[in-house]
């Protein structure tokens, strides 16, 4: 983060993080707290070893982060962690994947991971990772991060995605995921490995090229803020302020810090140079399901996706893949 951007954001959380001097004691400033805050969550250091640095208590620490955390997502997240409100931003939104991605009609990468933390007890046993699901964009900007919330909309039918008539070739507007996730007429992912025929092969590459994106995201993310390394020893309450901070941070950085912003295009062969898509910080985690078995609907739109491959939608490199 370089400096201009460091003030900007100063500027924006000071109203909520700023305390008043008292008779007492001089109070903490506002650009302490966010320095101390951004400390511990991008070199993920502890407490104890954070109050060197910042000469305040750990005690004081285990409230300001939080706080600080609160504040970066209030003032940031309605610009910077957005999902698409409009059938015409559903669509600039698919746009940027096809021209990047070459997968069109694409609203999204689906993923989820698991988040190390100090293993507590609650009415289900002993707790030791919480779950961060998310929806991601193409470049590598998080637009959802709560896909209970997702799902619900996507199955009610209240994310309002383009209909067929407004998409590119009639397809359906979906969704791209892995193989953990239910195949559904708007969530694609691949066919099984057995018995794969080439153009399934072709399917499979084209769509995996697309979801890597989620993946290598994850991998941005955990190597900004090297919290993500560690168990976080924090209240499950003020992890979740934490986990959204990092995020819409991550995603502000993406657009006002150049240096972040120059990773590699549309390139056939590696999609992401910079960022291996293996991420072992993150563990994969199950999604919830949306059906016990895929409908014939869903299993006829992937295929309709399968010939748009190997047909009209076909790149002269995707042979070379397989």
């Amino acid at each position: 983060m370089d400096d201009n951007t460091f003030q900007e954001l100063l500027g924006l959380v000071t109203p909520y993080i700023e305390r008043q001097d008292t008779k007492m004691r001089r109070a903490i400033t506002a650009e302490e707290r966010l320095t101390a805050t951004l400390r511990f969550l991008a070199p993920g250091r502890s407490l104890e070893d954070l109050k060197f640095g910042t000469l305040i208590s750990p005690q004081a620490l285990g409230q300001i982060n939080p706080d600080t955390c609160n504040a970066i997502v209030k003032v940031l997240q309605d610009q910077y962690l957005k999902l698409p409100a409009s059938i015409s931003e559903w669509q600039a939104m698919a746009e940027e994947f096809a021209t990047t991605w070459q997968f069109p009609n694409c609203g999204g990468a689906i993923d989820g991971k698991h988040i190390s933390i100090n293993p507590y007890f609650n009415y289900k046993g002993y707790i030791s990772s919480i779950v961060l699901m998310a929806v991601v964009n193409a470049n590598y900007e998080f637009i959802f991060i709560d896909n209970t919330t997702f799902y619900e909309w996507l199955t009610t039918k209240t994310l309002n995605l383009p209909s067929r008539e407004q998409t590119k070739h009639s397809l359906y507007f979906v969704f791209v995921a892995d193989e953990a996730f239910a195949l559904h007429e708007n969530i694609m992912k691949p066919y099984p490995q057995r018995h794969l025929t080439r153009e399934k092969q072709i399917y499979n590459y084209r769509l995996s090229r697309t979801r890597r994106i989620v993946e290598n995201t994850f991998g941005i993310l955990s190597s900004r803020f090297r919290i993500f390394l560690m168990a976080i020893n924090l209240q499950v309450e003020k992890i979740d302020w934490m986990v959204t901070a990092c995020c819409v941070l991550h995603n502000y950085l993406r657009r006002k810090v150049t240096q972040h912003r120059t990773l590699s295009r549309a390139a056939p062969r590696d999609p992401d140079p910079e960022h291996p898509e293996e991420n072992s910080s993150f563990p994969s985690v199950e999604p919830p399901p949306l059906h016990s078995r895929a409908s014939v609907q869903a299993k006829q739109v992937r295929n309709e996706y399968l010939a748009y491959f190997n047909g009209v939608g076909a790149v002269d490199w995707q042979e070379d893949h397989i």
